[in-house]
């Protein structure tokens, strides 16, 4: 069976490439992927493949049944939207939409999971059951797609015995898959601050409340949370990467404003952490004179990979590429919103490598340099079409 897949996946190779490089080049941001949804309903149309569109505005469930489909029920997973990031790179399918550019791999994603629905759909009469294919807005952007989807009841009338995602890696080269159950991704909160007082002119603090003096201390004090609120031995991150003060060298503007990331493996240090965050914020700001609104939208748990689905998949994984090219991952920080089906599913998240000859010098996710070697598509679509198919073999 092995070898009757891989030739009609390579009868699909050119179709898959087509499309990821269509999607490279028409990117968009998360829920705005309009476009995006179109095209994919139309390659699910071509396919004759039955679909739901409209989830959590741009979400699509499509399914493909088997024999005896109301046997077993399992799902796969692909995020679709781009990051604001303007392009960098030399290829004949640079990004059209300016500022806007696929520098996660979305569109790998997105392209090996229609892929894979081409293949899985001339096979369906070799496996029992029916495979849900999710393709989901709004990874990159917190209440994430995942969480809106799931409370848009997605899978209304099924009950998915497991869901699978995969993700690109530039650390793996071509060919490879990599897995590991487990914890393997961090929680992530937004931490968005505005410091406000009366500002001035700079040479007259006196009279002021020096909004940038206490925004700064107030980015000082935070890190006490990882030095001294923290137990050693819980990994966590908290990282500010925007501080805006909009003033000039002599005004002392009314407000700042300052944006950060918390990251931990810990939900219940999560919490306890989050309240240390506002509870800091508020009495070094208060310190100045000044007050704080304080805005921490609920963000993403961790994702967890359930040990028994993920100890079958990675065997899958050696029967398709080879244990040589079947890797281990270790636990990011980075996150991930497919942690919300993680949470009521048995899930695996796992990687495929694309890192190749032709993008050995390419910059990494959620860079403007950002590049796959498309051979890798071959693999991330083809391992999709295993998986699943050997879960639901019959």
């Amino acid at each position: 069976m092995k070898i009757h897949i891989q030739d009609i996946l390579n009868q699909q190779k050119e179709f898959i490439r087509k499309t990821y490089q269509y999607l490279h080049a028409h990117p968009e941001l998360s829920f705005e992927e309009h476009e995006t949804a179109a095209f994919i309903c139309r390659q699910l149309e071509n396919m004759q493949i039955p679909y739901r569109s409209g989830i959590a505005g741009t979400g699509i469930l499509a399914r493909i049944e088997g024999r005896n489909p109301e046997k077993r029920c399992i799902a796969l997973r692909a995020d679709m939207d781009a990051l604001p990031v303007c392009e960098n790179v030399n290829i004949d399918w640079k990004s059209k939409n300016k500022n806007v550019m696929h520098a996660c791999g979305h569109d790998a994603h997105t392209a090996c999971l229609l892929g894979a629905a081409a293949v899985l759909n001339q096979i369906r009469n070799d496996f029992e059951g029916t495979i849900l294919l999710v393709f989901q807005p709004g990874e990159e952007k917190a209440p994430g797609g995942a969480r809106l989807m799931l409370e848009a009841g997605v899978f209304d009338g099924y009950k998915p015995e497991l869901i699978i995602a995969q993700h690109v890696s530039v650390d793996f080269p071509t060919g490879t898959m990599a897995f590991l159950p487990g914890k393997i991704m961090a929680s992530a909160d937004e931490v968005h601050v505005k410091v406000k007082g009366k500002g001035g002119h700079g040479a007259l603090p006196h009279l002021v409340n020096d909004t940038v003096l206490a925004t700064a201390q107030t980015l000082v004090s935070l890190q006490q949370v990882k030095s001294r609120l923290c137990h050693p031995l819980t990994p966590m991150v908290l990282t500010f990467g925007k501080f805006i003060a909009g003033g000039a060298q002599n005004i002392i503007p009314h407000e700042v404003q300052l944006s950060g990331t918390f990251r931990t493996f810990d939900e219940e240090w999560r919490h306890e952490a989050l309240a240390h965050i506002r509870r800091i914020i508020t009495e070094t700001t208060a310190a100045y004179g000044c007050t704080a609104d304080i805005d921490i939208p609920d963000g993403y748990p961790c994702v967890v990979n359930d040990l028994e689905i993920t100890q079958k998949s990675r065997a899958f994984a050696e029967e398709w590429v080879g244990k040589e090219n079947t890797l281990t991952l270790e636990p990011r920080m980075t996150s991930e919103d497919f942690a919300f089906f993680s949470q009521k599913y048995p899930a695996t998240f796992y990687r495929f490598g694309v890192k190749g000859e032709i993008n050995a010098d390419s910059g990494g996710l959620h860079s403007a340099t950002f590049r796959i070697d498309e051979e890798a598509l071959q693999t991330g679509a083809g391992g999709m079409v295993w998986l699943a198919y050997s879960f639901l073999k019959i």
